[in-house]
């Protein structure tokens, strides 16, 4: 029986049951709406940069971040993942705006929105199982070091002032937490920082002069491009590239999450909503986006939010900031918001991964992939390409490593009419080719048997080098018996064997 019909279970037991977490308890409440007005103060500056890369106005990276972090808080399969404008997106569609214009650029959002719900419903997500852990690890640590890069240029060229401000605001998000944890210290850290520089008239860079603030919510429209064949194929293919980067980035991002929180997630479902978000942002004259994961490592691992509701509020509070206080907000210094960056850089970087005594204990192979996968990422800015070059590394160091435990053992009859040679090991592409090899054809009696039951045919070429090892034999006038197949194995034998000359 059902827990819904016991007699134990009230109705009013089980309507409680169903509210969610931050309504439940008070204090989840109070740190998911400080997390989501954290992270929606740090959005601002980040929004309006990615709008200056896309060649947009910055209005319109803050309606994107607004309208896909709204949207995916309904839509997505990750608690608490901020989505918004990013400069991966930006990097991809920028062309696509300098060529042909804003009407282009939100069409192919609203495409590439499509594309990521057909890509999700076909269960692209569950490629992430191919991505190893070296590659995660390398991915970690870029993310670490391009969000330090990124405040780099903040601290280039500034007043004197900046760096004593930016130390005071590390200082308050180390010692803060000491005394108390009930308000984010990086709110407490902007706060003070806003206070003292507008207070003390200090002059130095502000949210404010990154661009204007919009000062009215957008609008649903459909974009200005004449809907014809020849507007398709043009930005289809900027389309299909931002869909598979959004995606890529969007679903590390929510493998990252799972990690920190220790909670799992539905990719299927995270893919299908970040395509609604995408289209929903197109539509609202967005610039599109995905996962952010500065801004998610602020909600998630700085401010410990852990619902929906964190996420919507981001969304929400970064309307609100811009349209009701835009002069408020404008005058933030950029070094609260920096050293608030700085931390969370600090705080994603997998220190023990660089530790000496796991360094002695990783095998070389994965230590390359993580330094490969970083190398990528830092030198292109793009996450996407720095995942699949060190996915497709470890792919190569995988199959050296597994090839070289192919072997072959053999042991002659005492009547020396019959060879048995046992072979141990996976038999694919790699390892198969250097099989051929490994007989003695022209001394071996005239009756061969080799023996499979410690192995397993993966692919067509280790039938194909199974083929050519039988067409040595025969040319001596030596007979070849193949035994011990597993079950597939041998189906993948005998409906390969003798259909693949050309290849031998």
């Amino acid at each position: 029986m059902s827990s819904l019909t016991t007699p134990s279970t009230s109705p009013a037991a089980w309507l409680r049951g169903l509210k969610p977490d931050w309504l439940a308890d008070p204090k989840v409440w109070r740190t998911e709406v400080l997390a989501g007005l954290v992270v929606a103060l740090a959005l601002i500056p980040e929004a309006i940069s990615f709008s200056v890369i896309a060649g947009v106005d910055p209005a319109l990276g803050l309606f994107a971040s607004f309208t896909m972090a709204v949207t995916i808080a309904v839509v997505g399969g990750r608690r608490a993942m901020i989505s918004a404008a990013t400069g991966a997106v930006a990097l991809v569609i920028a062309p696509l705006n300098r060529e042909h214009g804003l009407g282009h650029l939100v069409a192919a959002v609203i495409l590439a929105g499509l594309f990521q719900v057909v890509l999700g419903a076909l269960g692209v997500a569950k490629l992430m199982r191919f991505i190893p852990r070296s590659v995660m690890v390398g991915f970690v640590n870029s993310l670490a070091i391009l969000i330090f890069m990124a405040q780099v240029p903040e601290m280039r060229d500034v007043p004197w002032a900046v760096y004593p401000l930016i130390a005071g605001g590390l200082a308050l998000m180390v010692l803060f937490p000491r005394i108390t944890t009930v308000v984010p210290a990086p709110l407490v850290s902007i706060v003070i920082l806003t206070a003292i520089t507008v207070g003390a008239a200090i002059a130095v860079p502000t949210v404010g002069d990154k661009g204007a603030l919009p000062s009215s919510l957008p609008v649903p429209s459909l974009p200005d491009v004449p809907f014809t064949l020849d507007t398709l194929t043009t930005i289809a293919p900027y389309a299909f590239a931002m869909a598979l980067v959004g995606l890529m980035e969007s679903l590390m991002t929510a493998k990252l999450v799972d990690d920190i929180t220790d909670t799992p997630s539905n990719k299927t479902r995270e893919s299908v909503g970040q395509g609604i978000a995408n289209i929903v942002t197109g539509l609202f004259g967005g610039m599109g986006g995905c996962a952010m994961i500065g801004q998610t490592m602020i909600n998630v691992k700085v401010s410990g939010a852990r619902t929906r509701l964190s996420t919507f509020l981001a969304g929400a509070f970064l309307m609100l900031l811009c349209v009701a206080f835009g002069p408020i907000v404008s005058d933030i210094p950029m070094a609260a918001l920096v050293a608030v960056m700085v931390m969370v850089s600090f705080a994603t970087f997998d220190w023990h991964s660089l530790a000496p005594g796991t360094l002695r204990r990783m095998p070389a192979g994965e230590i390359a992939v993580m330094v490969i996968t970083v190398v990528c990422v830092v030198a292109t800015h793009n996450l996407a390409i720095g995942v699949v070059v060190g996915s497709v590394t470890a792919m190569v160091v995988f199959a050296r490593r597994v090839a070289r435990f192919a072997d072959v053992t053999s042991v002659t009859d005492p009547d020396g009419a019959t060879v048995v040679h046992r072979v141990t090991g996976e038999l694919f592409f790699a390892s198969s080719n250097d099989l051929v090899g490994r007989f003695d054809y022209a001394n071996d009696p005239d009756h061969v048997v080799i023996d499979l039951s410690a192995a397993h045919i993966w692919d067509a070429s280790s039938v194909a080098a199974l083929d050519a090892i039988g067409a040595k034999y025969a040319r001596r006038g030596k007979t070849v018996r193949i035994t011990g197949l597993n079950d597939s194995s041998a189906r993948l034998h005998e409906r390969l064997t003798g259909e693949l000359a050309a290849e031998h």
